[in-house]
């Protein structure tokens, strides 16, 4: 197997390195891993791409290339040009922080595994949840690393990948605990904290001119039952299938009924 990762932390981000190794168990003896991630950290910039300006591609080791561009521009990167060969699997994270509820609009991550799909390549976004029982632990990252592999192993063989537009791609998210006390994975939909919106904080300078910083909200609220930050504060791995289809298919006939003129 020949596999692709990328992420929004950076090149020389630390869940960048437990990714290579969930790659590389996944791969196998006989596979081959690629990274093509970001020169400089990348996180919220969604499924950006870099169409207006070029981006800069160096190699920095053995099938390892850092990009000045988004993670969605690594993945056209290495599909398109870097990687020799055929790609058949694309992981993207392991992120610093959950990408769960509302947090999976504004993640880097997901625009990879979301880029991925719409090549036709498999897709797997995997995030590490950060909390009080696992932020001081000597590697807080140990959840993903433990159960990665397993994980994606699952997924690349039993979950469906199919449809006859948009492709599926998965959303991981390892919760915020050491790897002993992981209790296990749950399938579930994408949450709604209610209070997951971003925010601005002004401040000034010493010089007196006003900036913004943008500011996130509290990760620990739990979401409604059978959704991905629930499970994740409750101990389980949250897997969630995404599509780049945005329709609110449940919309639909009361917007025809509002708009009756169309018979397509």
């Amino acid at each position: 197997m020949r596999i692709l990762i990328t992420n929004d932390d950076g090149i020389g981000a630390p869940g960048l390195m437990t990714l290579q190794a969930i790659a590389e168990e996944v791969a196998g003896e006989d596979g081959e891993v690629w990274t093509v991630a970001p020169a400089f950290e990348q996180s919220g910039v969604a499924h950006c791409i870099n169409y207006v300006k070029p981006s800069m591609i160096s190699k920095i080791g053995p099938r390892r290339f850092a990009l000045e561009g988004s993670p969605a521009d690594c993945v056209l990167a290495g599909l398109g040009e870097l990687v020799e060969g055929e790609v058949d699997l694309v992981l993207s994270g392991v992120n610093r922080g959950n990408n769960a509820g509302e947090n999976t609009i504004y993640s880097g991550t997901i625009g990879a595994a979301m880029e991925a799909a719409l090549q036709g390549v498999p897709g797997i976004a995997l995030s590490q949840f950060y909390g009080p029982h696992n932020v001081e632990l000597d590697d807080p990252f140990e959840a993903a690393r433990d159960h990665g592999a397993d994980t994606v192993r699952r997924l690349v063989a039993a979950a469906p990948w199919g449809g006859e537009s948009y492709k599926l791609f998965y959303n991981v998210n390892f919760p915020p605990v050491a790897a002993r006390n992981v209790r296990g994975v749950a399938a579930v939909a994408q949450g709604y904290r209610g209070d997951g919106r971003m925010g601005v904080t002004p401040q000034t300078a010493p010089s007196g001119r006003k900036y913004l910083w943008i500011s996130g909200s509290a990760q620990g609220e739990k979401t409604a039952p059978g959704t991905d930050v629930r499970a994740n504060v409750e101990g389980w791995i949250s897997v969630t299938p995404m599509r780049c289809d945005l329709t609110c298919r449940d919309a639909l006939g009361q917007l025809r009924d509002a708009f009756p003129d169309y018979a397509g």
